[in-house]
């Protein structure tokens, strides 16, 4: 029998119409926090420096990076300003 691989998994789990609406719900949420963490190791920023370049309680930039806390417009342009980039955001049209 064949081990399945993440990839499969994943594949497998969306399938489910429901499990998909969640997933794609969720996925700009993950999509800003990896965009925020990719963007502080590129600027070798620690999350104490990022607090205090922000105003942004270290805890709460963690709990963010995890997933734990889903940040406001408001913090998410903190955090982007703190770290010398551009924040997009854009509504794209569902089928």
């Amino acid at each position: 029998m064949k081990r399945l691989t993440r990839k499969d998994v994943k594949e497998i789990i969306l399938k489910d119409h429901e499990v998909k609406r969640e997933y794609d719900l969720l996925q700009s949420e993950y999509d800003f926090l990896v965009q925020m963490y990719k963007a502080r190791m590129k600027r070798n920023v620690t999350q104490k420096q990022l607090s205090k370049l922000s105003g942004i309680d270290q805890s709460n930039i963690s709990k963010i990076e995890t997933g734990e806390y889903s940040p406001s417009l408001k913090t998410m342009k903190k955090i982007a300003d703190a770290l010398n980039t551009d924040l997009k955001i854009e509504l794209v049209l569902r089928d």
